[in-house]
Order: structure tokens, then C-alpha cells, then sequence
């Protein structure tokens, strides 16, 4: 069991891309290709010279790339285990290993006048070993400008839990059965201990769906409990795979923003539809409450909890993640794709 660490304390950051993720490779296709252009255009004289040198560069470079992508997607989960210094190493000495393989192979196709001395193929190690050292230094700079979002949605969550609004409500439901109904009443008391417990000690990057069903399902107690009859909530779970693995904290603030954007203003309640499912390789996420047909002033504390679910997506998925909102007359409904991840067994 992994050890619980208090909200104050600092996770460390995943520091290297994940290489089998469709904007990492994106993002690396595009840096290195913008570096060959930024050099060959530094080095012209003339449009026409630029075009030579570019094209002169990708005779190695294109190969290069590909093989390198393909090689680092099969070592990424031996990398994800290593410490960082180690992984970044293993990957200059296989980009490096890659760049004289590829020039060796292709003899003079790939050398300059005059260039077939060992001295080429050191000069090629080492413009690949550089452009794969800043390429590490961009994602490793991106992913420390971003985990802020991490730590804030912890801090967000925990200030959900403790909303004057929600806090006092649910204690004042509480000890309206306390007397009548004890056994409710301390459920309602254990679920909300866990909602505390969940918001102030998750340590993982991901946790189990079942997990986040299971906390999303306490909350909805605790909002039943104090709403009555108002509050309806139906849930498809048919086709959830039960292995699934999401970022935590990810489907209570889409119902907490449900119950109090779509339920609390009306005098008649609502349902909110919760649909939990497995498309191809994705795993979908969709969230509906009933709309408000006249605009009410509510506070836009469930807006920045949003937000920063999106910039959560973002850092742990990149383009592999959407977040979509379908908005009509009668109806709010947020719909979350990400890739289908799952434990892997040791």
C-alpha cells in the first residue's frame, strides 16, 4: 500500500513525456523540425539555400526521428519506472546510438563533401544528443510551469469540502435524523470523513474509476440527505470498465457543479444523468443537469474547479484528452474523453 502523504506535501512531478502519447510525439516532430528549419535558415543566403539545407538535414534527420519515437514508445514503461536522471541518459545514449547506426548505414548519402572521417560521425552524435537535451529541457520546463494546476485542484477540492454552503447544510441534515434515524446519520458522518480523507491524502497521478464512483457516490448521500426528493440521479454504468484508471478528483466536482448549477435554484429538483463508458480506447465521461432558463447569480467558485480539471487533462494527456461542453434550453451536460489506461500487472 503506498504510503498517504499530507496535501502540503510536494509529489514529484513526472519530469519525462510520455513517449507513447499522440502531443508528445506531435510536439516533438514539430520542435525538431522547427530546430533543422531554424538552423537552415540561419546558415542561407537565399531562399533556395535554405530549402537545400533543410532538405540536406531531413535526409538524416527524418529517419532519425522515426526510428527514435518508435524505439523510446517501446522502452516508455521501462523509462516511467526509472528515476529521471537515468531515463533522460537512456534516452541521449539511444537517440546518439540511433543518429551513427542511420549514418553508417547510409554511407554517402548522408555526409558533405569531403565528409566520410570519423569526425562525421561524431559531429551528427552530437547535434542529436543536443537537440534531444533541449527537447528534455522543454517538456521537463512545461511540466514544471503546469503541476501548479496539480496542487491547486487538491487545495480546490479540499475547499469544496469545506464550503460554508455544503459544511453547514449537511451538518444541520444530519442533526435533523440524528434522533430519528441514527444509522444515517452516521453514514452521512463516515461519508463525509472520506470525503475529507480523499481530498487531503490521494498521493497517485491516477486512481481506480470504482474508486471515484464509490467518493462520487458519498457525496451524492450527503446532497441527498440535506435535498430530499429534489435530487435525482440516475446512473449508466453498463459499459464502465471496472480496470479503468482517471485522474483523482475528477467526477465529484462535475456533480457538485451539477448540483449546484442545475438542482439548488430549482423549487422542483432535477435528475442528474451520470454515463460512465469504454469507446475503443477511450474512456468517456459525461455529466447532465437541468439548465437554468433565466440566469442566476451563483458564486464562481465550481467555474475555477473546472477550469482547473481541464488544465489537469491537459498536463497528464495532452491533445490525447477533451473536455467538451453541450449546452442547450434545457439542459448542462459536461462530456470528458481521455485514453483508456489501465493498472498493469507486475
Amino acid at each position: 500500500m503506498p504510503k498517504a502523504r499530507s496535501i502540503n506535501q510536494n509529489i514529484p512531478a513526472k519530469l519525462l513525456p510520455d513517449f507513447r502519447n499522440m502531443g508528445t510525439v506531435l510536439r516533438i516532430v514539430l520542435l525538431v523540425n522547427g530546430i533543422a528549419l531554424l538552423v537552415a535558415l540561419s546558415q542561407a543566403f537565399s531562399f533556395a539555400d535554405m530549402q537545400s539545407g533543410f532538405l540536406q538535414s531531413s535526409a538524416l534527420m527524418q529517419p532519425v526521428l522515426l526510428c527514435g519515437l518508435l524505439l523510446l514508445y517501446g522502452l516508455n514503461p521501462l523509462l516511467e519506472r526509472a528515476v529521471y536522471w537515468q531515463s533522460a541518459l537512456a534516452v541521449v545514449v539511444a537517440v546518439a546510438s540511433i543518429t551513427v547506426l542511420i549514418d553508417a548505414l547510409g554511407g554517402e548519402l548522408f555526409s558533405a563533401s569531403g565528409d566520410y572521417g570519423m569526425f562525421r560521425y561524431v559531429r551528427h552524435a552530437l547535434v542529436g544528443i543536443a537537440v534531444t537535451l533541449m527537447i528534455l529541457a522543454y517538456f521537463r520546463l512545461r511540466v514544471q510551469a503546469l503541476s501548479p494546476a496539480k496542487e491547486a485542484a487538491r487545495l480546490q477540492a479540499l475547499q469544496a469540502r469545506i464550503r460554508p454552503h455544503f459544511l453547514f447544510n449537511t451538518i444541520n441534515a444530519v442533526l435533523s435524523i440524528v434522533r430519528s434515524d441514527p444509522k444515517r446519520a452516521e453514514a452521512a458522518l463516515e461519508d463525509m470523513a472520506d470525503l475529507f480523507r480523499m481530498a487531503m491524502v490521494e498521493p497517485h497521478e491516477l486512481v481506480a474509476l470504482s474508486k471515484e464512483v464509490a467518493l462520487a457516490r458519498q457525496y451524492l448521500n450527503l446532497e441527498e440527505l440535506r435535498m430530499g426528493e429534489r435530487l435525482t440521479v440516475n446512473w449508466d454504468t453498463t459499459y464502465m470498465p471496472p480496470d479503468a484508471l482517471i485522474p483523482p478528483l475528477i467526477l465529484q466536482p462535475l456533480l457538485e457543479n451539477a448540483v449546484y448549477h442545475g438542482i439548488e435554484p430549482l423549487a422542483e429538483g432535477g435528475t442528474i444523468e451520470v454515463k460512465l463508458y469504454r469507446h475503443d480506447d477511450e474512456l468517456h465521461l459525461e455529466v447532465g443537469n437541468p439548465a437554468q432558463t433565466q440566469p442566476v447569480s451563483r458564486v464562481a467558485g465550481n467555474k475555477i474547479a473546472l477550469s482547473n480539471i481541464r488544465e489537469r487533462l491537459s498536463l497528464l494527456f495532452d491533445v490525447e484528452a477533451q473536455y467538451q461542453v453541450e449546452s442547450n434550453v434545457n439542459r448542462y451536460t459536461v462530456h470528458i474523453r481521455i485514453p483508456y489506461v489501465k493498472e498493469t500487472e507486475t
